[in-house]
């Protein structure tokens, strides 16, 4: 779990610098600590729970271990398109606070690792309580790009990663 530190030259947020994984879902682009990606697949048949929430696809089997897939632009309450010869799962391990869910995200395209330092990186911004930033790690600003940096481990909230692993456990 990242704390966040301001830089003492201003402005960068020292602790959130390093390697991100960038993938794309519709226009805009976010990252993923590369520590927290066990690895890219490609898509493949995707088994469906009955009664699992929307946004959980169902589950696959990864080499013998079957595990819950999240499609991310159903999580962001974004339009949900074909699969195309792009789109992807993105493996990723997810921490909770006494257990470890390892789980797939589906996206867009993967598009590649950038070395993000500290001072490429602002806070999330600020918005009234009706929108939840706390998944948002900070924005980084890599060249003309914007990147949103997602805290995996945030992107979906506790009761969420409970039911992915009754899902797990159904399958």
């Amino acid at each position: 779990m990242s704390t966040v530190t301001t830089d003492k030259k201003g402005g960068g947020m020292a602790s959130l610098a390093g390697k991100y994984l960038t993938f794309r879902l519709a226009a805009e682009e976010y990252g993923l600590e590369i520590l927290k990606v066990q690895e890219i697949i490609k898509m493949q048949d995707i088994t469906k729970i009955p009664r699992a929430p929307g946004f959980v696809r169902g589950v696959i089997n990864l080499r013998g271990k079957v595990i819950p897939v999240v499609d991310l632009r159903l999580k962001f309450d974004m339009q949900t398109l074909e699969t195309t010869v792009k789109t992807c799962i993105i493996v990723v391990q997810v921490k909770k606070a006494t257990f470890t869910v390892t789980m797939g995200i589906i996206v867009d395209e993967v598009n590649e690792v950038l070395d993000v330092n500290g001072e490429q990186i602002e806070p999330a911004p600020e918005f009234s309580a009706v929108v939840e930033t706390s998944f948002i790690l900070g924005i980084g600003k890599v060249g003309k790009k914007v990147v949103i940096l997602l805290d995996v481990n945030k992107v979906l909230a506790a009761g969420e990663i409970d039911a992915l692993t009754k899902t797990e456990a159904v399958a």
